[in-house]
């Protein structure tokens, strides 16, 4: 989680593109030079979209999970479809997946639904949400998922600030998104310099126990997955 420009996407620059299938949920394409040639239809490493069916309907191809594939295109209207042998056997190689941002799909989700009165709208951005999240975590056990998201800064009036992950109203507030990560960095920029923060200090950042000692680490999610996976 970070503030706009706090490096949130550079920080994906060192992930190997050939395993990593990335969901620009922004649609702003990502932030350094040659992205482009790393991820795009042709590589099918790459998908644009803010749609939260989309999202769960590739999530589902990932997994290889034809149950919930053929459930989520039935609700979008489409005919259910088996992933063939090639198609398993391409998807079968990312073994990462990014989802570039889920405030993209909260807001997106939002501003479609706009005009609609009443309170039903909030409880389904927050059950799709929330079906997203869960799904996440039941995925297989080979693929790690990266979520990105802004960050909220509030300040009470006794001067204390707290920083978490901003939310599309005060039903997701109530769901506590980070409940659902196991882990959860605070992306920071100083005078250039461009650092994670590991463990909670006024902030909802947190790693497992003994994964990373320093409060502060490098602005390069490649060295959170390798001490991840160490642990």
């Amino acid at each position: 989680m970070g503030e706009s420009g706090s490096g949130k996407t550079t920080s994906l620059r060192n992930l190997n593109s050939e395993t990593t299938f990335y969901i620009d949920c922004d649609k702003k394409g990502l932030s350094w030079k040659g992205w482009r040639k790393q991820y795009n239809k042709e590589n099918k490493n790459y998908l644009r979209t803010d749609d939260k069916d989309a999202v769960m309907e590739m999530l589902a191809k990932l997994n290889l999970d034809n149950g919930t594939l053929a459930g989520i295109q039935k609700r979008r209207g489409k005919n259910p479809e088996i992933l063939s042998e090639k198609a398993q056997e391409t998807l079968s190689k990312f073994n990462t997946v990014v989802i570039d941002t889920l405030n993209g799909i909260m807001v997106a989700d939002e501003v479609r639904r706009m005009k609609e009165k009443g309170y039903d709208k909030w409880v389904d951005l927050a059950q799709c949400v929330w079906e997203i999240l869960n799904y996440i975590n039941a995925m297989r056990d080979d693929i790690t998922v990266i979520v990105l998201c802004h960050s909220q800064t509030q300040k009470e009036d006794d001067g204390y600030t707290f920083t978490r992950i901003k939310t599309s109203g005060k039903k997701l507030d109530k769901l506590n998104i980070e409940s659902k990560l196991t882990t959860v960095l605070y992306a920071t920029a100083n005078n250039g310099e461009y650092q994670f923060q590991t463990h909670a200090h006024n902030s909802t950042a947190k790693t497992p126990m003994g994964a990373i000692e320093e409060d502060t680490i490098p602005n390069d999610i490649t060295i959170v997955l390798k001490a991840l996976e160490d642990y």
